[in-house]
């Protein structure tokens, strides 16, 4: 009898074991135990039905702030939903970013967030997980996918972040202006920031482009920093007034040149931004002035909301643009307290926060799973 009791104990131990691990014997994924106070009437039932479900993110660039803060935002984001969320980075490798995805739908997740995925191949790959019947939202990727049914394409609004940098630019320079031009081909939401650069220097032909630069890769502030660096001997100064740099891995490492030649007269005017690119801003003698923005971390926040509602049967729109912000030294510099990606709400209204696809039935699941 006193075995059997044992025995039995030991049994009922290891089913608890199991069900808290959220784990069955087959390798499914349990539903996470939630808020029994909270009542989820109203949430679809693929969310309500006993199975936690599975999101991969797989970005192709990386080795920056600005990834990190996507991959947080969506992965923070995903677990307030209750889901289990696992992301990738390739660091800019082509062949380890197709790699993970095709791995990743062989591991058969539910649903899937590709970030960056610029060439045709991307579009294979999507297609193949979407004949599976998986959900797919992708950011900042080739433009084609907006063609394959049932995806959603994001963005920044690119164009916007490009206009209200350089418009700044050609105000502070009353259009005359010797630049350089920090920019790599290739990936969509460049072409349409490079659009945008071309109509500025054809609507103010003061402004000279001097030299251009890029290259994507996991030390691009680095080579940035080299390339300007080596630019910065073919010009004294006077002959340079200012850099544009469209992506701001290229601001770091041009910021980095320009302190340690002494040649911070030159003032850099950039796009996107993270806590690394606010402390530089911030610091007294920086020539980095201004720079246009949507927050990545609500990025991916705001691509994981779609991805929910997909996973839902819920309609979702083809595209969906994020709204972009300016932000400048003189407004970070003024703030009594160093400003960070948290606190840049209180300079810049509204950032940070957005309400797009935040339904009532997520809202209730994140009561659900609230800790």
């Amino acid at each position: 009898m006193k075995n059997r009791f044992v025995k039995g104990a030991i049994v009922s131990a290891m089913a608890a074991t199991l069900l808290l691990a959220g784990c069955t014997s087959n390798g499914d994924t349990k539903m996470v135990s939630g808020n029994a106070n909270v009542s989820l009437k109203g949430v679809p039932e693929r969310f309500t039905k006993g199975n936690q479900l599975r999101i991969k993110v797989i970005r192709k660039i990386g080795g920056d702030d600005h990834t990190a803060q996507f991959l947080a935002g969506a992965k923070q984001e995903g677990e307030a939903l209750g889901f289990k969320v696992d992301v990738f980075t390739a660091n800019g490798d082509t062949a380890k970013f197709h790699d993970a995805i095709n791995q990743a739908l062989d591991q058969n997740y539910d649903g899937y967030l590709i970030s960056h995925g610029d060439d045709d191949a991307t579009i294979n790959d999507v297609k193949k997980l979407r004949e599976k019947g998986k959900s797919v939202v992708t950011f900042d990727s080739n433009g084609k996918l907006e063609g394959v049914d049932g995806v959603t394409l994001t963005s920044q609004d690119d164009e916007a972040l490009a206009k209200l940098s350089l418009d700044q630019l050609v105000k502070d320079t009353n259009g005359k202006a010797n630049i350089i031009y920090l920019w790599v081909d290739g990936f969509p939401p460049m072409v349409r920031r490079n659009k945008v650069y071309k109509d500025t220097l054809a609507a103010n032909p003061g402004i000279k482009e001097l030299e251009r630069f890029g290259v994507a890769s996991a030390d691009t502030s680095v080579q940035t920093q080299n390339a300007v660096a080596a630019m910065l001997n073919k010009y004294p100064k006077g002959k340079i007034d200012a850099i544009f740099a469209t992506w701001d891995a290229f601001a770091i490492g041009a910021a980095r040149a320009l302190k340690e030649a002494g040649r911070e007269e030159i003032k850099i005017y950039g796009i996107d931004v993270s806590n690394a690119d606010l402390q530089e801003i911030q610091r007294q003698g920086s020539p980095w002035k201004y720079t246009a923005a949507v927050d990545p971390k609500l990025i991916g926040a705001v691509d994981m909301r779609l991805l929910a509602k997909k996973l839902a049967g819920e309609d979702t729109p083809k595209t969906y643009n994020l709204e972009a912000s300016l932000v400048s030294q003189k407004d970070l510099q003024s703030s009594k307290k160093p400003v960070n990606m948290v606190n840049l709400a209180d300079i810049i209204p509204g950032w940070g926060k957005s309400d797009a696809f935040d339904e009532d039935w997520i809202k209730t699941l994140k009561k659900y799973y609230k800790k």
